[in-house]
């Protein structure tokens, strides 16, 4: 594509757009509520597919078998939706990329690729990334010309002034992230710690706003406030729902401005030496604005 039409695409798009959403949807509680939040919203997305990703933390015992969980749990959210009809769910990659040339065939890339060729330049398809982005890095390796039909919205990293890009789904794949970094596909950047992590809620703000409206919100406190019970142990506590923001980037305005893409680099620093490609890069979120978005969605729809 033309420099012109991809400094476009690096922007908010206006109307219904086209998205695919990859999640490590049992890692943790803030993928639960970027799934409900997307599907949620028909008139601003034409959900196509959702992709589980490979995890490995205490939720796991191996990276396949996070993705394992990670699909199953997208089943069970569309169960409480009562979306059990959406059949585009695929299981992703069962381990994280071994070089940055070698691709790992899943459904789920195998999917991307031949969805992303029924799109354009001027008309992309929008994968949302929300854990470590190894099958969205796969489908670009098996076939790099899908990158000029997509744009890629991924929560990864943290924050350029940060010390470093040590963040849960940039460290688990470096060579996923390298792979997406040094593509030709628009990119947006929404950091994790200094930008994202204003993000926070409270059990008692989710019981006030949530609790009691339908299943899926019962669903989504109680699993909220267990999550958190179990490390905070009766202290104070607020968690980070940081997975939202990929979803509202496309609804609610953001402090953000294009700039050169650094490369992440396996010592989780990033080059900023390197003359990449221009760059979406969320700078600021208003917290309270994107909890107005997100409880009246969850409680009213």
């Amino acid at each position: 594509m033309d420099k012109n039409q991809y400094l476009r695409n690096l922007v908010k798009p206006e109307g219904l757009v086209d998205v695919v959403l990859d999640t490590d949807a049992y890692n943790e509680i803030d993928d639960q509520f970027a799934i409900s939040l997307i599907m949620k919203m028909p008139e601003k997305f034409n959900v196509k597919a959702l992709y589980a990703a490979p995890f490995f933390n205490g939720h796991s015992t191996s990276p396949k078998d996070g993705m394992e969980k990670s699909y199953y749990e997208i089943l069970n959210l569309l169960k409480l939706m009562g979306k059990s009809d959406f059949t585009s769910v695929y299981k992703g990659s069962d381990d994280y990329l071994k070089s940055e040339t070698e691709a790992n065939f899943s459904d789920a890339a195998k999917h991307l690729v031949n969805l992303a060729k029924n799109y354009s330049p001027t008309n992309p398809l929008y994968v949302l990334a929300i854990g470590a982005i190894t099958n969205v890095a796969s489908a670009l390796i098996i076939d790099p010309s899908i990158a000029e039909n997509i744009v890629i919205v991924w929560l990864g990293g943290h924050a350029f002034h940060w010390r470093d890009t040590k963040e849960f789904n940039m460290y688990q794949d470096v060579a996923a992230a390298r792979v997406v970094f040094n593509s030709s596909a628009p990119l947006v950047i929404l950091p994790c710690f200094g930008v994202v992590s204003a993000v926070t809620t409270s059990r008692y703000e989710l019981e006030h706003w949530l609790k009691g409206k339908n299943n899926l919100c019962d669903y989504l406190v109680q699993h909220t406030i267990d999550e958190a019970e179990s490390y905070a142990k009766g202290k104070p506590w607020t968690r980070v729902i940081w997975d939202i923001t990929t979803v509202l980037w496309f609804v609610m305005d953001m402090d953000q401005k294009i700039v050169s893409a650094p490369l992440p680099e396996y010592d989780f620093t990033y080059n900023f030496n390197h003359n990449g490609k221009p760059i979406t890069y969320v700078s600021y979120i208003n917290r309270d604005k994107a909890f107005e978005v997100l409880f009246d969605v969850l409680a009213n729809r």
